[in-house]
């Protein structure tokens, strides 16, 4: 199986990495770093142990890397409409896409691009960052569920799970719509706080007004997965989620860093998008919603 990851910043460098020490054949794309990656390696601090990878299969263009059998796509998705120039290169046919981001919708949009892409849904759940070049510090969890969109047989996602457990990756096969959601009950609620806040996420659970609030938002998002029929997603997975939090280290989510670095923040998947689609079938996320204009104004949108 012959990987490609597509961003390797904080989640595809983790992800990428793992695979590429079991000895998976991985071919990294980078940015900023890639000539410090060619000549240093990929060094990847982890709470489970540190490693470092010597010679990396680096590319500064998709046009110079071979097709693959799957692609990992970990850019933002701020990004995505670089992906109509940067996964022809890597694609055949048959060629498996997972998309390795936060939001809702990215999978309809990046579809609309490529009508007959096979794609899936990488759901991280990790606290990882990489704020220098060619080191990737993954601070705590590290598990990742992958979920069908339009794969049709889920064969080449059992390969892919199966790779990531044998390089010591805790994964799982989820259903599509669940695994987003539920993804979506912790992202809108810490990735936007901690914006508007200027905080951390131990801080805001800390402190018992700002802990009641993250959780009325949570269970916003709960209920709005279920009015549109989401299975097996409810109040108690709320409370998993902020008991998890709990146990993390202080930890700020990657939209706290970008905005700290000034670069564009994920407004419209993790918030325009849910919040539309929810109020489109009829239920309002009111707490939610007051977030996404808190974030636009900060943005300067």
């Amino acid at each position: 199986m012959r990987y490609g990851v597509i961003g390797t910043g904080a989640i595809g460098g983790f992800y990428g990495s793992k695979l590429a020490k079991a000895g998976k054949e991985m071919h990294f794309l980078f940015h900023r770093d890639y000539e410090y990656v060619c000549e240093h390696g990929l060094q990847v601090d982890s709470c489970d142990g540190d490693f470092h990878l010597d010679n990396v299969r680096a590319y500064a263009q998709t046009s110079d890397m071979p097709q693959c059998d799957v692609v990992l796509v970990c850019l933002k998705s701020v990004n995505n409409h670089l992906l109509a120039s940067l996964l022809p290169p890597l694609l055949r046919p048959d060629t498996v896409v997972v998309l390795i981001q936060n939001g809702i919708g990215v999978e309809a949009d990046v579809q609309k691009m490529f009508p007959q892409l096979r794609l899936a849904a990488g759901l991280a759940f990790i606290c990882s960052a990489k704020t220098e070049p060619g080191r990737v510090l993954h601070q705590c969890y590290g598990s990742i569920n992958l979920a069908n969109y339009s794969c049709g047989d889920t064969d080449v996602l059992g390969t892919v799970l199966a790779d990531l457990q044998e390089a010591g990756v805790v994964a799982h096969l989820v259903e599509y719509h669940e695994a987003r959601w539920k993804k979506a009950v912790w992202n809108m609620p810490f990735n936007g706080m901690t914006v508007a806040l200027n905080t951390s996420t131990d801080k805001l659970l800390s402190n018992p007004h700002t802990r009641r609030l993250i959780r009325e938002q949570m269970m916003e998002v709960v209920n709005a997965a279920r009015h549109m029929g989401v299975h097996n997603i409810d109040e108690a997975f709320a409370d998993l989620m902020i008991t998890t939090t709990d146990a993390m280290v202080p930890y700020s989510p990657s939209m706290k860093l970008d905005y700290d670095f000034h670069r564009p923040m994920e407004i419209d998947y993790l918030y325009s998008r849910p919040i539309k689609e929810a109020r489109d079938a009829g239920f309002d996320m009111p707490k939610l919603a007051m977030l996404e204009a808190e974030l636009r104004f900060l943005s300067g949108q």
